[in-house]
């Protein structure tokens, strides 16, 4: 307990699953949390939930697509908490696998706008506020689609998150000197909402799991932990890595 005590944090995509589990555990480490996402009633009942034990998560509505949202986001972690030490770029969408010929621009560009204009976003408009706090730290959840794995990856998919990777590496070497530290995660196939919406084909999620030496899916608790670390002063002399958490499947 108290890994994350002092910290102030805005986490994406926090109105359930992942996101969610992030906000619940970063509270319960000693940490002030501002969440968002468009799924607001569900972000409602996560805020209420959390603040049954400690008055320490505000909801938010945030399109991280939106640059306004964003703005707004910022404005009202630092007016309500004092500061900005965290920023956890976790909303990211899917989209059914089709060979790359059958993808339509408007899905091509709705992928790219999510996964990887929004960590854009969160950055551009984080890391001023945590100039000022004096430092703070970015994870950003990315994907082993972001390593390749082209026989399984969809490529739109794969494309947001490479380009996440290689950001995430700019904003360290940027960024140390004003002691910000980026790093990214990578999760391997997660049992998750998103992965059963991606692969409702039980032959789909077969092949994927025939692709993982451990033989099943990650758990949400498995990715949580890692970003606590990340978050955490644990981490302190780590910035521009990766963290790989996928059951082995980068290894084959």
């Amino acid at each position: 307990m108290g890994r994350l005590a002092g910290k102030v944090a805005i986490i994406t995509g926090g109105a359930k699953g992942q996101g969610a589990a992030e906000a619940k555990a970063f509270v319960k480490e000693g940490a002030k949390v501002v969440f968002g996402d468009i799924l607001d009633e569900n972000g409602y009942a996560v805020e209420a939930e959390i603040n049954k034990q400690s008055k320490s998560a505000k909801y938010l509505h945030l399109d991280v697509t939106s640059e306004s949202d964003w703005i707004t986001a910022v404005e009202t972690t630092v007016s309500t908490y004092g500061k900005l030490d965290v920023l956890v770029n976790n909303a990211a969408i899917v989209i059914p696998r089709v060979p790359l010929e059958e993808r339509t621009v408007d899905e091509w560009d709705r992928i790219q706008a999510v996964n990887s204009k929004g960590v854009f976003l969160g950055a551009k408009h984080s890391i001023p506020a945590m100039r000022r706090a004096g430092g703070g730290s970015i994870v950003n959840i990315c994907s082993v689609a972001g390593f390749g794995q082209a026989t399984t990856q969809e490529p739109a998919y794969a494309a947001s998150k490479g380009a996440v990777r290689v950001l995430s590496k700019v904003i360290a070497t940027q960024h140390a000197k004003d002691n910000i530290r980026s790093n990214a995660i990578f999760p391997g196939p997660i049992d998750t909402e998103m992965i059963h919406q991606a692969m409702s084909d039980p032959k789909a999620l077969a092949e994927r799991l025939g692709r993982v030496p451990l033989g099943r899916l990650g758990t949400i608790d498995e990715i949580v932990s890692g970003v606590i670390f990340l978050a955490s002063e644990e981490s302190s002399y780590m910035t521009g890595g990766e963290l790989v958490i996928d059951g082995g499947a980068t290894s084959m």
